[in-house]
């Protein structure tokens, strides 16, 4: 039976505390981000004007949640040497910044004794989980919403585990 997956603004909306999200990918091929992707394949340019239209909408959202007192933390594992699409997105991290998102990356190889969830993920105060499902080629296959406590705990463990090795933007070099 179809499930109501609610929107991100939904999600954030409705946050009173904590909002976390787990990346877990190296490549990403959602539809909305492929023709900055490819703009900042050929010329090197990412688009980190937190009131374009590409971010604005993100931005506000995150800025009001940020604003009632939620704390709004992202953490990315990823391989080293990173992929293409990490070096995007490490480029318009400045952006999330701007929000008022805190963020860290962790290298894969730090991550390799951490029980990981099998799918990326949203924990909204550490009850509400939206799993972010990808096809193999990394475009979205849709969402999921779960309140399974077994698995919220996982998904809180596994998120603590990695923002405590993981490095801050501010401090994460790509080279």
């Amino acid at each position: 039976m179809p499930q109501n997956v609610p929107s991100f603004a939904e999600l954030l909306d409705g946050a009173q505390r904590t909002a976390f999200h787990l990346e877990t990918r190296d490549a990403y091929g959602v539809a909305g981000e492929a023709d900055d992707f490819a703009r900042w394949k050929s010329t090197g340019e990412r688009d980190i004007d937190p009131g374009s239209p590409y971010w604005a909408p993100w931005v506000d959202l995150v800025r009001r949640t940020v604003a009632r007192g939620v704390a709004v933390r992202r953490a990315r594992i990823v391989s080293e040497p990173v992929s293409d699409y990490i070096r995007f997105e490490h480029a318009g991290t400045p952006v999330n910044l701007a929000a008022g998102e805190q963020v860290r990356w962790l290298a894969r190889r730090r991550a390799s004794d951490i029980a990981l969830p099998g799918n990326d993920f949203w924990l909204i105060d550490g009850r509400l989980i939206r799993w972010n499902h990808f096809t193999g080629d990394g475009a979205s296959g849709g969402g999921e919403v779960s309140e399974d406590p077994a698995a919220a705990k996982l998904c809180a463990d596994a998120f603590e585990a990695v923002w405590e090795r993981a490095t801050s933007h501010e401090d994460y070099k790509i080279s």
